[in-house]
């Protein structure tokens, strides 16, 4: 599957528009995560734990949106776009979203 932040794909000819692909999921924190990136904002620096949990739900919508695009018959997205939001206190939506197309 291609993935294109950009509306074309350099040497590739959209064929086909298939429409809006999607994937998200939600995630809470831990509670004791939490106790420990409050202390990690008294001395500052990276909350590794937070960036770990961000990045695995980044790839577990990205692996969402392209299983959608895949039961369209898509071969590829473009336009991909991510979106967060937070649901509810200790709790974020990743989102990420694009066209899905066949091309040559």
């Amino acid at each position: 599957m291609l993935l294109s932040t950009t509306f074309e794909i350099p040497g590739r000819k959209i064929i086909k528009h298939l429409g809006l692909v999607r994937g998200n999921t939600i995630r809470a924190r831990h509670l004791g995560r939490d106790i420990m990136a409050g202390l990690k904002n008294v001395v500052g620096g990276e909350i590794s734990d937070y960036t770990k949990m961000m990045a695995e739900s980044r790839e577990q919508a990205l692996d969402r949106m392209i299983e959608h695009a895949e039961e369209l018959g898509a071969n590829a997205i473009v336009g991909v776009k991510f979106a967060t939001s937070e649901m509810m206190q200790h709790a974020s939506e990743i989102l990420v979203y694009g066209t899905a197309v066949v091309v040559e």
